[in-house]
C-alpha cells in the first residue's frame, strides 16, 4: 500500500462531502479524493438498473485511474442499490452508507420514527429488513422528498433554498397515521444533514440521525496501521457541465478539497 494512495469517497453530488468532514475528523493526515456524478444526479429519481449500471461504471474507471486504498459510496441510494454487486467486481475495500435506523431505533422515546430519504431508497428491501431488525415494535414513517437534494446542493453554491420545500418535507412525515408522534428523524440521504437547519425549523422538537459519523469510524477501522502522506492537495471530481464546479469551489475548499476537474 502506497502511502500516499487516496481514499475515494463517490457520490451523485455534494452530500457526500457531510462524510467527508467526519472522515476528516478521525483522519486529518489520510489524501483524500471525492467524486460526484453531477451529470447523473439526482439517482433518487433513476431506475435502480440505471443506478446499479452507472455506480459500477463510474466506480470501476475511477478505481482504474486512482488506485484507492478504500472506497466510500457516500449516498444511500446507491449503496442500498449497487453496493453489493461492486464489492463482486472491485477488489477494494468498499464502504457503503445505509440509513441509520438501529441507531434511531435506540433513541426515540415515542418509538415513532420518521426516515426521509429520496423515493429510491425509501422502497428498498433493504430498509424493509433494517425495519425488521432495528426497528421491531417501534413505528417507522417513510416520507421521499427528493426536493431536499436539490435545496442541499444550491445551498452549497450559497443560493437560500425555498422554505416551503422544508415544510413540505415535514408535512409530509407530519401527515401520516401517527406522524405527530414523531420525535427522532432518520436523515436516508447524504445531502440532508447539509439542510438540517432548516428540517429542525420545519418539524420541530425532534432529534435527527444520520449516518456520517458511523462510515468514519468504518473507514478508520479498515485503514488502522496503515501509514498516510499527501502529496498533493486533495481533489474533487466531477461528471457533466463544468460550470456547474465553478460556484462550489468556495464550499469545496471548506471542505479542505483544494482542486477540481471533471472525470
Amino acid at each position: 500500500m502506497q502511502a500516499d494512495s487516496p481514499i475515494l469517497l463517490f457520490d451523485s453530488g455534494v452530500g457526500g462531502l457531510t462524510v467527508l468532514a467526519e472522515v476528516r475528523k478521525l483522519l486529518p493526515e489520510a489524501p483524500v479524493i471525492y467524486a460526484a456524478d453531477l451529470a447523473g444526479l439526482p439517482y433518487g429519481e433513476k431506475t435502480e438498473a440505471e443506478i446499479a449500471a452507472r455506480v459500477a461504471g463510474l466506480l470501476g474507471r475511477l478505481s482504474e485511474r486512482y488506485a484507492p486504498r478504500l472506497i466510500t459510496i457516500a449516498c444511500n441510494t446507491a449503496s442500498t442499490i449497487a453496493l453489493g454487486m461492486v464489492r463482486e467486481v472491485l477488489h477494494v475495500p468498499i464502504v457503503g452508507t445505509v440509513p441509520a435506523i438501529k441507531p434511531a431505533a435506540a433513541l426515540t422515546r415515542t418509538g415513532t420514527i420518521g426516515l426521509l430519504g429520496t423515493a429510491a431508497t425509501i422502497r428498498q428491501g433493504y430498509v424493509d429488513d433494517l425495519e425488521a431488525q432495528f426497528a421491531n415494535g417501534k413505528h417507522l414513517i417513510r416520507h421521499a422528498c427528493p426536493e431536499l437534494v436539490a435545496a442541499a446542493e444550491i445551498k452549497l453554491r450559497g443560493v437560500e433554498p425555498d422554505p416551503a420545500v422544508f415544510e413540505a418535507a415535514a408535512q409530509g412525515l407530519r401527515s401520516q397515521p401517527g406522524g405527530a408522534q414523531i420525535d427522532t428523524v432518520v436523515l436516508a440521504c447524504t445531502h440532508f444533514p447539509l439542510v438540517e437547519p432548516e428540517l429542525r425549523a420545519a418539524l420541530g422538537d425532534v432529534q435527527f440521525v444520520h449516518g456520517a459519523e458511523g462510515i468514519a469510524r468504518r473507514v478508520q477501522s479498515l485503514t488502522q496501521g496503515q501509514a498516510f502522506t499527501r502529496t498533493a492537495p486533495d481533489l474533487a471530481l466531477f461528471t457533466g457541465d463544468p460550470e456547474r464546479i465553478g460556484n462550489l469551489l468556495p464550499a469545496l475548499r471548506r471542505f479542505g478539497l483544494e482542486r477540481a476537474e471533471r472525470f
